[in-house]
């Protein structure tokens, strides 16, 4: 059973820097795409980063683009969002998710959740 835990979210001013991790345990490295989500109070879900397993590619949502970025380290299983020059519209929870999924998941359903972490941008 595939589990997930994020850290590493906190309070920073406009335009500083934080990295978002994702632990994630109970599955082969590789089977699983990976994807972060966010979302802000009153707001709808949105995706920020998808990583596509098994030589898919990275994508991102226009609003992050050029500020944040997402690696996976494969030896550890654990994902990561470094986001820089935060923007108070950035301001949200901040969730990672699974699904097994080899290749584009650009559409994909992730069914495997954690229970996020918050992020708060001050302006």
């Amino acid at each position: 059973q595939v589990r997930l835990v994020e850290s590493g979210g906190g309070s920073v001013q406009a335009g500083g820097s934080l990295r978002l991790s994702c632990a994630a345990s109970g599955y082969t490295a590789g089977s699983n795409s990976m994807a972060w989500f966010r979302q802000a109070p009153g707001k709808r879900r949105e995706g920020v980063a998808r990583i596509c397993t098994g030589g898919g590619n990275t994508y991102y949502a226009d609003s992050v683009k050029g500020r944040i970025t997402s690696s996976q380290d494969y030896a550890s299983t654990t994902v990561y969002l470094q986001m820089n020059s935060l923007k108070p519209e950035d301001t949200a929870m901040y969730y990672c998710a699974a699904a097994k999924v080899v290749g584009d998941c650009r559409l994909t359903a992730f069914d495997v959740w954690g229970q996020g972490t918050l992020v708060t941008v001050s302006s």
